[in-house]
């Protein structure tokens, strides 16, 4: 139960930011803060503050406008510190990240009774690493960066890029950049600042003489000393995937709040996914070998080394064949069934026998392979401590990341090898399989995916059965207007407690969805965009600032390329500039007195807050449906067929419900904005879903056109 004295603090605290911010209070805010409150302070945990109660979840749909993020922190924080727990906030997007650090936090140590101390957690990828810019510098040929797949090729280091390399190595020494890739003045294209950073296993950790100054290092030093963490679903999947506490705290000892937590689920299923290049990984096996007797050549062949690489020998040469000869049954069936398609997706998930068979045996040799290269890291290790007098420590310190890429990539082998090994459990989701055909420089290479179709069972095993505590919010959580989706995908405890807050928005007086007379609707793609580009022509003619929404690539090139001069000059369309260019220039039009049109895609039917004058009309001229052939997505509508349901209206209809509330949802971000919704879809009125569709909207003014 929630004790009377943390009742007092959380109601202290939100009077004085109402007083602070000068503001009334929010209903919708004030239940969240009620939910997150209760759910939190409910649980009971037992003299090693490990939980002991089940009821410690808590899902909130929160409207625009309801100030989610305020009610979230106001309730967790003193709850978190009255247990003794650390509070993780993860996000989907660095821009609510930024808002976090920059801007909520502070504000809130400003006007409470009590002080947090908080930080951004980020992964190694953003840290600079000393030891891997001096190799780079020391040795421009990029040894011990083998690629495994040519468009991740090491680049070519001219002098360009080493004088870089050694302007930024100096800019750390001195003191003058801590070592955060985003704190740096200039853009850095990633395949320069790549060789600069390093990951868990090639990072030699306390044996790297630059281990005192490292910045990663330093900055998980400082989470340890933090209340609250400010993270994103990567990071926070990528510590689970560790079992836990590698990266951020223990989810024992961890109250987690998930916003933008409608991507939770997709983040998951992509974090378990594997991928394999056949004829590319056989190419890299075989040129390890020259790797690995360059590593016995400079550690003296000494005895133990040469011990495990002789035995790695036996299971690269079966790995070897092993691969060839699934490469073969690729293409052979590749070949047979889709001649003219680029990929080949296994239906329900099932792989053919001849090819589970072949899997396994890659699995087998994978595994075997991986283990040699594990124990030659280990001997490395124990060289890094001294304790293996014969090889050099720099000769270890070297050699250590480059040994353990080989056995990570060999784990990787043999995950997707083992994925396509084993049937699924029939009473679980499936995972999708599908074969990609890829040109390359050595001619078609097959690439073998594999990926989760759900989210549930990997964050039910890795999170809520082990965290402490969570919220989950975010504007769009309901599906169709019901929790059963999410609670479905994430898995989530049967128990959650659910709550859907109104907006403060008066929908309905600020803006109008409109739903033009149009002939033709999408089930016939041609007409439609011949129908699309006509309205367009005709109305943006006079529009000031407006977001206009595709579905593909296609129909936005087509209507682009058919705008009239006059409009096309004021469009700003994705592809050209990068998402944050094209809202900086449609902002400065605006401000300039100018009129601006955005041409999007799915990327910003979400994350774009233009507030006022900088958006007054939504054009969607599609309904978001999936993509047709996706494989994780039909893998699924296969599922739900297979057990009796019906996969449109089960699977696909409210995850297009979800993508339309947000595409609209792009309007109204203040309660003094207005504008128009238009959907140029007219399946909204004439199918049998399309009521569903529209009654899950906001409550605008509709004006459907006859």
């Amino acid at each position: 139960m929630l004790s009377n004295s943390l009742k007092k603090v959380i109601q202290t605290s939100y009077r004085q930011f109402l007083q602070k911010r000068e503001l009334k209070p929010r209903y919708g805010q004030k239940q969240m803060i009620a939910h997150v409150a209760r759910t939190l302070g409910s649980i009971e945990s037992d003299h090693n503050n490990e939980r002991t109660s089940d009821h410690h979840v808590c899902m909130i749909e929160a409207g625009t406008g309801t100030g989610k993020t305020m009610a979230y922190l106001l309730s967790a924080i003193p709850i978190a510190k009255a247990k003794d727990c650390k509070l993780v906030l993860s996000t989907a997007t660095v821009a609510l990240q930024e808002q976090l650090i920059n801007k909520d936090l502070p504000e809130l140590n400003k006007i409470t009774d009590w002080q947090t101390n908080y930080i951004l957690a980020k992964g190694r990828g953003r840290y600079f690493c000393l030891a891997q810019a001096e190799k780079y510098i020391d040795n421009q040929d990029g040894m011990g960066q083998m690629a495994l797949y040519e468009d991740e090729l090491a680049i070519k280091l001219d002098e360009n890029t080493v004088a870089f390399y050694r302007d930024i190595m100096a800019s750390y020494t001195s003191g003058e950049w801590d070592g955060d890739k985003d704190s740096l003045t200039m853009e850095i294209a990633d395949d320069v600042w790549r060789p600069l950073t390093s990951d868990h296993t090639r990072c030699t950790n306390r044996h790297c003489d630059h281990f005192n100054a490292c910045p990663f290092y330093k900055a998980r030093d400082a989470l340890d000393k933090a209340d609250v963490i400010v993270a994103n679903h990567d990071l926070v999947l990528a510590d689970l995937s560790l079992g836990g506490g590698a990266i951020l705290p223990d989810p024992g000892n961890t109250i987690y709040v998930f916003d933008e937590a409608h991507h939770l689920g997709q983040k998951t299923t992509g974090h378990f996914a594997y991928n394999l290049r056949l004829k590319s990984s056989i190419k890299w096996l075989k040129n390890s070998v020259r790797q690995l007797d360059q590593l016995l050549d400079e550690c003296d062949q000494h005895p133990s080394l040469v011990q495990y690489v002789e035995r790695m020998e036996f299971p690269r040469r079966d790995l070897e064949i092993a691969l060839e000869q699934w490469l073969q049954l690729v293409r052979t069936l590749f070949t047979s069934q889709q001649p003219d398609r680029d990929r080949m997706r296994f239906p329900n998930g099932l792989i053919p026998e001849s090819i589970m068979l072949q899997a396994a045996a890659v699995a087998s040799s994978a595994e075997k392979w991986a283990m040699k290269a594990e124990q030659i890291v280990d001997v490395l290790k124990e060289a890094l401590d001294g304790s293996v007098a014969e090889i050099d420590r720099s000769i270890a310190e070297r050699w250590y990341p480059i040994v353990g890429l080989l056995w990570s990539r060999g784990q990787s082998m043999y995950c997707l090898s083992e994925s396509y090994s084993q049937l699924d459990d029939p009473k679980s989701s499936p995972t999708a399989r599908w074969v990609n055909a890829l040109d390359t420089m050595d001619g078609t290479d097959f690439e073998c995916r594999s990926c989760p179709v759900s989210a549930a069972e990997t964050l039910k095993e890795y999170l809520w059965d082990n965290c402490y505590g969570a919220v989950l919010t975010s504007a769009t959580m309901t599906a169709l207007s019901r929790f059963d989706r999410a609670m479905s995908d994430l898995g989530l405890p049967n128990d959650t407690l659910c709550a859907q807050l109104p907006s403060p928005f008066d929908y309905a007086t600020a803006a109008t969805l409109i739903i033009p007379a149009m002939d033709v609707d999408p089930s016939k793609p041609e007409l439609h965009t011949e129908a699309v580009i006509k309205y367009l022509n005709d109305k943006l003619a006079s529009a000031d600032a407006v977001l206009v929404l595709f579905s593909s690539w296609r129909q936005m090139g087509a209507v682009l390329e058919a705008m009239t001069s006059s409009i096309r000059d004021n469009i700003l369309a994705q592809g050209d500039l990068s998402k944050n260019q094209i809202l900086r220039q449609h902002r400065a039009q605006i401000d300039s007195g100018k009129p601006s049109i955005i041409f999007g895609l799915a990327s910003f039917s979400e994350g774009v807050d233009l507030p006022g004058k900088y958006l007054t009309q939504v054009i969607i001229t599609k309904l978001p449906f999936g993509v047709p052939d996706d494989p994780v997505d039909a893998t699924m509508s296969e599922w739900i067929e297979n057990s009796g349901g019906n996969a449109f209206m089960q699977w696909t209809v409210p995850a297009t419900s979800m993508r339309l509330t947000q595409a609209v949802g792009r309007l109204l971000r203040s309660e003094t904005d207005t504008g128009e919704v238009v959907l140029l879809d007219r399946r909204v009125v004439t199918r049998r879903y399309g009521r569903q569709l529209l009654d899950a909207l906001p409550p605008f003014r509709r004006q459907i056109e006859h």
